[in-house]
């Protein structure tokens, strides 16, 4: 047995776990915060066989995709008077990165 963990952005989370409950997968959803950008992510488990890994891996990365956003980046540390203009990067977000782990033990009570 697998549990696969998912971090993906919010705005995918719905998607996915649509998709999961209705490929007879169950999911639970954790809303959580990235450290880069500070914005919402969310984090999916999925508990399954070994055998189903590869389908759930196909629906996380049919249902998370990447796409370009521009941020301000985080000023740097200044001295007093210095002056800082920021301009706006552009960085990948959304995705997945996920995490397959082996389950040695399960319960359900």
């Amino acid at each position: 047995m697998k549990l696969i963990m998912s971090i993906v952005h919010s705005d995918d989370a719905g998607r996915l776990v649509d998709a999961l409950t209705r490929s007879g997968y169950r999911a639970t959803t954790i809303s959580t915060t990235g450290g880069f950008l500070r914005q919402g992510n969310a984090t999916i488990f999925c508990g399954t066989d070994d055998a189903q890994v590869p389908h759930v891996l196909r629906l996380i990365q049919e249902n998370c995709k990447t796409r370009t956003q521009f941020v301000n980046p985080l000023p740097p540390v200044m001295e007093p008077g210095e002056m800082y203009m920021p301009t706006p990067v552009d960085v990948q977000v959304g995705g997945a990165t996920v995490f397959v782990l082996d389950v040695v033990q399960f319960q359900h009570f």
